[in-house]
């Protein structure tokens, strides 16, 4: 199973793949025949999304997962390396909303649990996965971000999100989006690129769990900007922002 043919194959790991954006971009990437590592917080969840994949052909792993957990980091760092000796690609995926609570009642306790997931949850993965991603011979990493962590499309009325009052969400976003920045530029063997998976000029976003499904896009469309960045060439982008239909403003 070693041989040269699984060397030549492209791996991805995708937190929080067990549903939603996460699912749907291990579906298409499985497609191209790259090899998924889905990590899944619930176990449970993750093997039922595994194997739903595997009867529609995949070549998918799964690998528990939980991103606030440097526990469960390392355990999916060793997991990972019994299959392979590099890792291609790193899809930080997996978010957390918050309760979308109003400034004036927001705590730090608050802010803190959304930061766990949506900042220091890119950091723990994209550390420990960082040696496997510098054995690769081009290797990507996209962070999955939102409009909302913009502060051009913060500060703009005419974005549904400016009414959104909360401190947690969109913060985390512009922190994540800063991350990835400078990941980028102390990194440039390493493609370290933003996503977020809604229209920003369309005020659009994708129908997902996090928004209770009233999104206007397809999660197959919300992937389209996951999966562009997922697969560019050695001599594309590093450090940008984008959405299905191009750049986004930070």
């Amino acid at each position: 199973m070693n041989g040269t043919a699984s060397t030549a194959q492209t791996s991805v790991l995708i937190t929080g793949g067990n549903k939603g954006l996460g699912l749907e971009a291990a579906r298409r990437l499985a497609e191209h025949g790259w090899k998924i590592f889905l990590g899944s917080r619930d176990e449970g969840r993750g093997r039922a999304a595994a194997d739903k994949l595997a009867a529609g052909g995949a070549d998918v792993v799964m690998v528990p997962l939980d991103v606030t957990s440097e526990e469960s980091v390392a355990d999916a760092v060793r997991l990972v390396r019994e299959h392979t000796d590099r890792l291609d690609v790193l899809i930080n995926n997996a978010g957390a909303p918050g309760r979308i609570v109003p400034p004036a009642d927001a705590t730090a306790e608050e802010v803190h649990s959304v930061y766990d997931t949506n900042v220091y949850g890119p950091i723990r993965v994209t550390h420990a996965f960082l040696p496997l991603l510098q054995a690769a011979e081009h290797p990507r990493v996209v962070m999955v971000s939102s409009g909302g962590g913009s502060f051009a499309v913060v500060t703009d009325p005419e974005q549904p999100v400016s009414a959104m009052h909360e401190l947690a969400y969109s913060s985390s976003k512009a922190a994540l989006n800063m991350i990835t920045v400078r990941y980028a530029q102390a990194l440039p063997h390493i493609k370290f690129n933003v996503a977020t998976p809604g229209e920003v000029a369309n005020h659009k976003f994708a129908a997902t769990d996090m928004n209770h499904n009233t999104g206007q896009l397809t999660v197959t469309e919300g992937t389209d900007s996951i999966v562009r960045l997922a697969m560019i060439d050695a001599d594309g982008p590093t450090g940008i922002f984008v959405d299905r239909l191009g750049p986004v403003g930070w």
